[in-house]
């Protein structure tokens, strides 16, 4: 390998966690080829973008990031994958620098590594297909004490405003073996949280044979004691079912955590949407999981603006989740992807209305964190400590089981990757503040 030891390679990944566990696993084979990683600002013989294209937000960031790679070392073969580069090929390859566009994430290690030197790459040919949910398999998260799991891929639902299944294809799990196996294989690299994530995750297991489900494989990984605190990632809300309820009720490793994509409190919104639920169904399975389980985090994600929301609707939404039990709220404009049934939708809303919408459901969602936050003011919390300091007060810092950011007055070093008990005393800005009891 001495002869490619040199090659530097930079990364930049953009959007969900499935795409941060594609670049790990990206990542993590480049350093077994023997190439050295820079950070992305420093002059690299390849940089690798790894794209989203959730947004039209998002599609301009990945060309902002092409640009400045290409400015930071005009010699440099640049890689473009991910979801955008799944749609937008040929457009990508138009933009000065721009030495490759494929979304065969896995097969852009050994294309490099065979490369030798800083020299255009060419990958072997592969069918135009959905990449194999098992070709990349990090088990190291560079600045993260969590690892992600990625356990499906894809999506079989119509969501009128969402292009995600045109980047991501239909729904694909791994098998309950391989998932036992991998997340085993954390354990031993030394990560005691989980966090299972896809692109859908309530419908894992909907298309192995035998089928299973979500709640299957959570007891089945429960079963075995895999891992110490396990997460889900977010899950819709027709897919959070009785029994996963169950589930969070009986664990000692599950974190009382969920992030359920509302995105309207408004019925004509939902419909106009194509979202299999309407604002009674949600209020229900809210008020079933504060009963069941009252110091579980919920956060919401909410789009503001989709065409046909007027004040009114947008009121109802807002007065809606205002009486919800949640923690907090992911607020978002609707931006139009072409391809989708929205972007010819009438009733457009202008920019300015959904900017003055997602600042005022913005303001809300603060209040909601605080009041969420203040109630475990004198209480105990497990907490998994991060592996830097917070930068504005150099704290330590970690998360508890239900989301909450923990800063420890009496933190240092040696906690780092630790579970420790936390009495909380005070609550700024959405995090408590406390000092560890442990012995």
């Amino acid at each position: 390998m001495t002869g490619i030891a040199r090659l530097k390679v930079a990364i930049a990944t953009l959007g969900c966690k499935v795409n941060q566990y594609e670049s790990a696993g990206i990542l993590e084979a480049l350093e077994r080829q023997g190439v050295d990683m820079v950070p992305f600002d420093q002059p690299a013989d390849y940089y690798v973008i790894n794209t989203c294209t959730v947004t039209s937000r998002a599609d301009v960031e990945s060309r902002r990031l092409i640009r400045r790679a290409a400015r930071t070392n005009p010699q440099a073969q640049i890689i473009v994958t991910g979801c955008y580069a799944r749609l937008a090929a040929d457009d990508l390859k138009k933009i000065p620098g721009v030495a490759l566009v494929t979304d065969q994430k896995a097969l852009i290690p050994g294309a490099i590594a065979a490369a030798k030197t800083p020299a255009k790459i060419v990958l072997p040919y592969a069918p135009r297909s959905f990449p194999d949910l098992s070709s990349l398999k990090p088990v190291r998260f560079h600045g993260h004490t969590r690892a992600f799991l990625k356990i499906q891929d894809g999506c079989n639902s119509r969501c009128r405003y969402c292009i995600v299944p045109l980047a991501r294809g239909p729904s694909r799990s791994i098998p309950e073996t391989e998932v036992i196996s991998r997340m085993d294989e954390l354990r031993r690299a030394g990560f005691r949280e989980i966090v299972l994530t896809g692109i859908h995750l309530g419908a894992y297991g909907t298309d192995l044979l035998p089928p299973t489900d979500l709640a299957g494989i959570v007891k089945t990984v429960m079963d075995r004691h895999a891992v110490e605190r396990l997460r889900l990632s977010s899950i819709e809300p027709v897919e959070i079912t009785d029994s996963l309820i169950t589930i969070f009720e009986q664990s000692g490793i599950l974190c009382r955590h969920l992030h359920i994509p509302l995105q309207s409190g408004d019925d004509g919104i939902l419909r106009r949407m194509g979202r299999p639920y309407d604002s009674t169904f949600f209020a229900h399975l809210l008020e079933k999981i504060r009963q069941a389980l009252p110091d579980m985090a919920v956060g919401l994600d909410v789009m503001v603006g989709f065409p046909g929301e007027d004040e009114q609707a947008f009121e109802r939404t807002l007065h809606f989740i205002a009486a919800l039990p949640v923690a907090y709220l992911h607020v978002f404009p609707y931006s139009e992807r072409p391809g989708t049934e929205a972007a010819v939708m009438s009733g457009k809303v202008s920019d300015a209305d959904k900017n003055d919408r997602a600042e005022r459901m913005r303001n809300l969602g603060k209040r909601k964190r605080t009041a969420f936050v203040q109630r475990f003011i004198g209480q105990e919390l497990a907490v998994l400590v991060e592996g830097k300091p917070d930068r504005k007060t150099g704290l330590w810092k970690g998360f508890s089981g239900n989301y909450i950011p923990v800063m420890l007055a009496d933190g240092d070093v040696s906690l780092i990757n630790r579970i420790v008990h936390v009495r909380a005393h005070e609550c700024r800005d959405g995090k408590l503040y406390g000092r560890i009891t442990d012995g």
